[in-house]
């Protein structure tokens, strides 16, 4: 991870991250700190960067030139996220800062005075972030935070990588207590539950007192831990087609934007992935309005109830179907080398099939068997690829192999197949058990 602050202070910047873990991750190269200093890049001999405000009002205003000439010196024309700090931002959380521990590299933007000229936010600014409702003399200690939670994320940063799953605020609960030697000190001693060295009990300890912690000190994140629980125990009840979103809820991925009774709409901030579950279709489409506007993504939903299917296609099935939707110029992300990027340029809502394609195996030409069919039932050409992508890419997280097979003279499902460079299989086979259900 390379982060780039532009500040008017870099000497603060430097001095801060140059110490403790931060300053054992720079010197191994794990991290790298470019401190950009937006003065110099002011274009008149006494080095200027700010101005009175028009309209008036108390303080001076950072420039546009300077900061825009600063961000292209570290950006070079590439695309390259930047966060602006400032108070009006949207609340830094534990999982925004999972989210841009994927960047490669990660532009911090410090403002000072009374902020920053809007126009050249409004071109280079991609994240304006708050760390709480204050406000600070400048924008350096807001990112020393995102830039040390971050950093802590990065692999070999810490000694003990279990630490960034564990701690406070992993799945809306906070961390238990902790001791150490000696066992008593002012007349307290250690719970014996963690000196009996029984894991099973420990960690059962250690999840009730964390709901204690939270109950007392954050009951608005007790709340939201409750939610999840309830979610966590109704799709129990069909563990097979809520898998991904029981895996989800147990590490701790994902946001609840909606919860009652039967349905659900779960957001992953990391990937910008919403997970919705829905009794029928009307539901379904009312669910669609609390997906989040920075969800920008493929949207996918892991089941529909029969009636839901049966409303949506006009006919009786016994298959479980799940929905799709995704937003303007999305760019889907695709993981395999034989499959090329998409993009989507217009608001869709579509349906796939789901855990019936895990029925069908493939004979290739070369006579193997045994990779999953990838498949997709609807006439609308965009979504047909975003789907196949999607799909595809669930298969290779889990190491297969995805193909495609269609019969001969479909033109369109052709295309699709050619466009993401996909296997083409010569016939596909169902097993069926002694029961007679397909497996």
């Amino acid at each position: 991870m390379k982060f780039h602050v532009m500040t008017l202070f870099p000497e603060m910047i430097m001095q801060g991250m140059n110490t403790s873990i931060t300053g054992r991750a720079m010197e191994q190269n794990l991290i790298g700190v470019n401190a950009v200093n937006i003065r110099d890049y002011a274009r008149d001999k006494h080095h200027k960067v700010d101005d009175y405000t028009y309209g008036g009002g108390a303080g001076m205003l950072m420039q546009a030139q300077p900061v825009y000439d600063a961000w292209e010196s570290i950006t070079g024309g590439k695309k390259v996220r930047c966060v602006y700090m400032t108070p009006q931002g949207k609340t830094f959380t534990q999982s925004m800062a999972r989210e841009f521990a994927k960047e490669e590299e990660l532009i911090l933007l410090c403002g000072h005075y009374e902020g920053i000229d809007e126009r050249v936010l409004d071109e280079i600014v991609t994240d304006r972030v708050s760390i709480g409702d204050y406000v600070l003399t400048g924008g350096e200690l807001p990112a020393m935070i995102v830039m040390d939670a971050v950093s802590r994320l990065i692999p070999g940063v810490l000694n003990n990588e279990a630490s960034a799953q564990t701690e406070s605020f992993h799945n809306d609960l906070l961390e238990y207590p902790q001791y150490s030697r000696p066992e008593e000190w002012h007349g307290k001693t250690v719970p014996d539950v963690l000196l009996s060295g029984n894991h099973k009990n420990i960690c059962a300890w250690r999840l009730e007192e964390s709901k204690k912690r939270t109950f007392s000190y954050r009951p608005d994140l007790y709340e939201k831990y409750l939610i999840k629980e309830r979610l966590f125990k109704q799709l129990s009840r069909n563990k097979r087609n809520h898998i991904h979103l029981m895996e989800n809820l147990t590490r701790g991925l994902v946001r609840v934007e909606y919860e009652k009774g039967k349905n659900c709409l779960l957001y992953n901030e990391e990937h910008r992935l919403v997970f919705m579950r829905a009794e029928n279709a009307s539901t379904a489409q009312k669910l669609l309005e609390y997906i989040p506007k920075e969800a920008l993504r493929i949207y996918t939903c892991e089941e529909h109830s029969r009636q839901a299917v049966a409303n949506i296609h006009g006919i009786n099935s016994c298959h479980e179907y799940g929905m799709a939707l995704y937003t303007q110029k999305v760019s889907l992300t695709v993981k395999h080398k034989d499959i090329r990027s998409i993009e989507t340029e217009n608001p869709t809502f579509g349906a796939y099939q789901g855990d019936k394609l895990l029925g069908s195996i493939a004979i290739m030409p070369d006579g193997s068997m045994g990779v999953p069919k990838i498949c997709c039932d609807t006439n609308n050409m965009e979504v047909s690829k975003a789907l196949v992508a999607y799909l595809s890419n669930r298969y290779i997280q889990n190491m297969q192999t995805p193909f495609m097979f269609y019969p001969m003279g479909d033109a369109r499902m052709e295309m699709i197949q050619k466009e993401l460079g996909f296997y083409h299989a010569d016939a596909i086979v169902t097993v069926f058990g002694k029961d007679g259900r397909s497996k």
